[in-house]
C-alpha cells in the first residue's frame, strides 16, 4: 500500500523515483480503506530534506498512509521557502480547532539543544501539543529532542549537555527482543548519533520508562513510556547516507571544532564516501511502529482518545 502525499510536494517525486508506493490524496479517495492518518510535526529548518526521510520510512510498510504535515504557529522558518510551508503545512493552531485526530504523529528534532526547555520560543504551545497528543494521537514518535521534550513535559526528566558532541555512528544494544518495536532487529545496531545532550538511564529508570535499545558509549537510545502511548528515541534512525557528512562538513566550513563522525567514514577518511550500515533497521523499526498502530487504533478514528 503507498503513502498518500500531494503530487507536487517534493517528496512526492524523489520517493517515487526511489521505488516507494506513493498515491495523490485524489487517487486514494477512490479505495473504500481508512488509510492510517499520520502527522509529522517538523521542528527541523531543513524543512523538506526532514519530509522525504520520514515520508520514505513511514511510506514503506503494506498499509495506506495519509501524511499531514504540520508547523508550530508562530515560529517562522528561515531555512524553508515561505510559498512551500504556505502550501504544504499547516498550523497547530488551526489543527487543534478542528479537533481534527490522528493514528500517529511524530515530533523531529530541533537544533536548540543548548536552551532549557522554557526558554525555546514555542515551548509553550509545543507543550500543548504533547498534551492534546493524549486526547488525539492514537501514538506519538518523538525524535532526538523531540524525545527529550516530551520525556521532560510528561516525566520531568532533564537533558544533560555532554562534554563534547555525540557524533557518529555507534553500536546499540537490543535490549527487548521481544518487543513489538524490535520485531526482527540484531542483537546490535550500529546508528547515526548527533547531538549535544544526553538523557540519563537512571532518570528514566526512576521515571518508570522503558529502555528498547541503549548503548554503553552514548546511553539510551530508544525509550518507550507505555502510559502515554509514545516512543522516544535520542538517535537518528531516520538519516539518509550523507546527512552526518553534510553536518561535518558544513561545521568544518564555518571554522567551528568538530571531530570527524566515529565509525562512519571507511577507515575514518573524511575523504571518502560513508556507507550506510543502519537503513534495514531504519525501515524496521517505523515499519514496526506503523504495524502496531494499525493493529490497535480504533477503525473508527473519532474513537481516538475516548
Amino acid at each position: 500500500m503507498p503513502i498518500t502525499l500531494p503530487e507536487n510536494l517534493p517528496a512526492f517525486d524523489i520517493l517515487s523515483k526511489e521505488g516507494v508506493m506513493v498515491m495523490s490524496p485524489e487517487r486514494a479517495a477512490w479505495q473504500e480503506i481508512r488509510p492510517l492518518r499520520i502527522a509529522l510535526l517538523n521542528l527541523m529548518p531543513k524543512k523538506i530534506q526532514t519530509e522525504n526521510q520520514f515520508a520514505r520510512l513511514i511510506g514503506a510498510t503494506p498499509i495506506q498512509i495519509d501524511f499531514q504535515l504540520i508547523r508550530m504557529t508562530e515560529h517562522q522558518t528561515k531555512n524553508t521557502a515561505a510559498e512551500h510551508m504556505e502550501t504544504f503545512y499547516r498550523p497547530f493552531a488551526e489543527v487543534e480547532a478542528a479537533g481534527e485526530k490522528f493514528d500517529g504523529l511524530i515530533v523531529t528534532g530541533a537544533p536548540i539543544e543548548h536552551l532549557p526547555f522554557e526558554e525555546v520560543t514555542y515551548w509553550d504551545e509545543l507543550q500543548r501539543v504533547f498534551d492534546w497528543t493524549q486526547t488525539h494521537v492514537f501514538s506519538t514518535f518523538g525524535v532526538c529532542w523531540g524525545g527529550m521534550a516530551m520525556a521532560y513535559h510528561f516525566h520531568g526528566v532533564q537533558k544533560h549537555m555532554l562534554p563534547a558532541k555525540s557524533f557518529g555512528c555507534f553500536r546499540q544494544r537490543n535490549l527487548a527482543p521481544t518487543s513489538p518495536f524490535l520485531r526482527g532487529f540484531s542483537d546490535e545496531v550500529l546508528v547515526p548519533v548527533s547531538r549535544w545532550t544526553e538523557m540519563k538511564q537512571d532518570e528514566l529508570d526512576a521515571a518508570g520508562l522503558t529502555t528498547l535499545i541503549a548503548s554503553r558509549r552514548t546511553g539510551p537510545c530508544l525509550v518507550e513510556d507505555t502510559c502515554h502511548r509514545a516512543l522516544y528515541v535520542f538517535n537518528h534512525f531516520e538519516y539518509d547516507s550523507t546527512t552526518l557528512k553534510d553536518e561535518y562538513d558544513r561545521d568544518v566550513a564555518a571554522g567551528k571544532a568538530i571531530n570527524v563522525p566515529n565509525n562512519y567514514y571507511p577507515d575514518d577518511d573524511p575523504t571518502r564516501k560513508p556507507k550506510n550500515r543502519w537503513r534495514s533497521h531504519a525501515h524496521l523499526l517505523y515499519g514496526n511502529w506503523v504495524n502496531a498502530i494499525y493493529q490497535e487504533t480504533p477503525y473508527d478514528i473519532s474513537q481516538i482518545g475516548r
